[in-house]
């Protein structure tokens, strides 16, 4: 089985930083993009940013200059670096991986159970 999840949440002020982890387990047998979504109270789950497998990233417009992403292929890892956060940052941020569990096998899309930013004005 495959699990995608999430930490580093929490609650900050406006203007903060808060950097976000994901950790992709199970039968892997490789990752192709991984990214970050959002979804706040009463709103669509909206794309944060993506990057490939070979560390090309995609931002929403809402999060350039002020967010980036990495990731660490070998231990399956991905992160979003959040600074000069604004109160409309504050949603459920969700990990997001397309992945193979085996050579031969289809690629297949896995969502995080998410974790909860909250930033406070």
């Amino acid at each position: 089985q495959v699990q995608l999840v999430e930490s580093g949440g929490g609650l900050v002020q406006a203007g903060g930083s808060l950097r976000l982890s994901c950790a992709a387990s199970g039968s892997i047998f490789s990752i192709n993009i991984m990214g970050w979504y959002r979804q706040a109270p009463g709103k669509e789950r909206e794309l944060v940013a993506t990057i490939t497998r070979s560390g090309s990233p995609n931002f929403a417009d809402s999060v350039k200059g002020r967010f980036t992403i990495s990731r660490d292929n070998a231990k399956n890892l991905v992160y979003l670096q959040m600074n000069s956060l604004k109160p409309e940052d504050t949603a459920v941020y969700y990990c997001n991986a397309d992945l193979q569990v085996g050579r031969y096998s289809r690629w297949m899309n896995y969502w995080g159970k998410g974790t909860l930013v909250t930033v406070s004005s």
